[in-house]
């Protein structure tokens, strides 16, 4: 019998829990949907496509998202995942720090994929891959531990192991070795943000495959150490450089982690998201013919802290315009927007005329609210001596409405309207009750199949 551990504690409440509320499962629909939208744009970015030749001559059941074809599990979900983080649009759990539906969706997707009889629900694993790594990652993760390591490469194979454990219906000792193994997986460095390279965009890709393989490892008998959360040389005392506590609880009071994941509105990082929401509704408020003279920001630690969020330029790729609070402020300001087509701009003289222009401080206000807020303050100053000031107390994040229509309309653009209008038929009946996997591989087939062709 394994000794009781973090990890096997872990497995054992995930397996206690049976049902969820409806808002879980509809908030976990949205993810789909918006994990969906985001690889389907991303279909033709440099990342995507050398992702896809991977993949390529391997024939297999699963479904890369936007692309006719069926792949082996391994190389879909490598792939699904990088197209998913590729326009750094992908949800968002401020309180680990991580994105866990580009490893959590993949997964899913390419198990049921291989296995579309499984009589288990897949919206309910997805809910507890978000709740394993949002509450593991809430106390493993903090901002100076970030400035190295990749929080959603450390928290990744957590997340998406444990859902596919959960999919696969896998007894609780074979989860915990799955588990176990897939925490060996951990990993991603913090580089990236400084070389503006473009490591970032694999890390789940990573995470996504090397969780599958765990799994498979654990069903053929494969072995974990169960002590890989919280023993001498477990996750937290190697990454972490901490003790890890004696108990981590899930769905405290009935709560669900996904609860706290936020859809993003702005195509860049967490941070930059709630400075460039206030900074644009500032500059709409300058009377005509009047022209901006400074510009400050009031944020949190966490925020100037995250690598590549306080940098100013040059900018030699997009990821660091993304990367960037300065950049996303300054384009957003100057265009009258907040697009992806921002983040083409990287010599823009107007945009780099606004970096200098703006200041930056600490407020306690905002960093006493944060995880649980990220406000942003902002002062625009204008030649003519007027004063405007914009306030926000928390990301304004991109609503289920209007996750569905950015899907909608890049899957029309990619798929075809018809194809189109079958997927959404098939990610609602999802959501209302064909909670299985085999209608999680219908929307795969629906958001791959016919790629490019331009059904009319």
């Amino acid at each position: 019998m394994t000794a009781r551990t973090v990890l096997t504690d872990l497995v054992d409440q995930a397996f206690e829990k049976n049902e969820f509320p409806e808002a879980a499962r509809e908030k976990a629909a949205i993810c789909l949907a918006d994990f969906l939208s985001c690889a389907i744009e991303a279909a033709d970015l440099p990342w995507s496509r050398q992702s896809l030749a991977l993949a390529t001559g391997r024939a297999g059941e699963c479904a890369i998202i936007g692309e006719a074809g069926g792949f082996v599990a391994e190389d879909a979900a490598f792939a699904n995942a990088v197209r998913g983080h590729g326009l750094v649009r992908e949800d968002m759990h401020a309180g680990s720090l991580s994105h866990m539906g580009v490893v959590i969706w993949p997964v899913l997707l390419a198990l049921a994929g291989e296995a579309a009889d499984l009589a288990t629900r897949p919206l309910d694993a997805a809910i507890a891959g978000y709740e394993i790594g949002g509450r593991v990652g809430r106390v493993l993760m903090t901002p100076e531990m970030a400035r190295l390591f990749r929080p959603t490469g450390l928290i990744g194979p957590l997340s998406g192991t444990l859902a596919g454990a959960l999919l696969l219906g896998l007894n609780r000792e074979t989860t915990v070795n799955a588990l176990a193994l897939a925490i060996n997986s951990a990993g991603g460095l913090n580089e990236w943000p400084h070389s503006g390279a473009d490591d970032m965009y694999f890390h789940p890709g990573f995470a996504s495959r090397n969780a599958l393989t765990a799994l498979r490892l654990a069903r053929l008998g494969a072995h974990g150490s169960a002590s890989a959360i919280d023993g001498v040389a477990g996750l937290f005392a190697a990454f972490g450089r901490q003790k890890a506590p004696s108990e981590i609880v899930l769905y405290p009071e009935g709560d669900c982690e996904i609860m706290a994941v936020f859809n993003k509105e702005v195509p860049a990082c967490n941070f930059a998201q709630s400075p460039c929401q206030a900074a644009l509704a500032a500059a709409q408020q300058i009377g005509a013919g009047d022209s901006i003279k400074t510009i400050h920001l009031s944020t949190y630690d966490a925020a100037l802290n995250y690598p590549g969020c306080n940098y100013r330029g040059p900018f030699e790729t997009p990821l660091q315009a993304k990367m960037s609070i300065f950049f996303g402020m300054g384009a957003a300001v100057a265009r009258g927007e907040i697009a992806e087509a921002n983040y083409a701009l990287l010599d823009d003289p107007r945009i780099a005329e606004l970096i200098g222009m703006t200041t930056v401080s600490i407020s306690d206000e905002l960093n006493s609210a944060f995880p649980a807020r990220q406000g942003a303050r902002v002062r625009i100053e204008t030649a003519a001596g007027a004063v405007i000031e914009e306030a926000l107390d928390d990301i304004r994040s991109a609503s289920p409405a209007l996750v569905r229509e950015r899907l909608s309309k890049v899957a029309k653009d990619r798929l075809g309207a018809g194809q189109t209008g079958d997927l959404d038929r098939a990610i609602d009946h999802l959501s209302r009750g064909g909670n299985d996997a085999a209608s999680l591989a219908a929307v795969a087939k629906l958001a791959a199949a016919n790629a490019g062709e331009g059904v009319p």
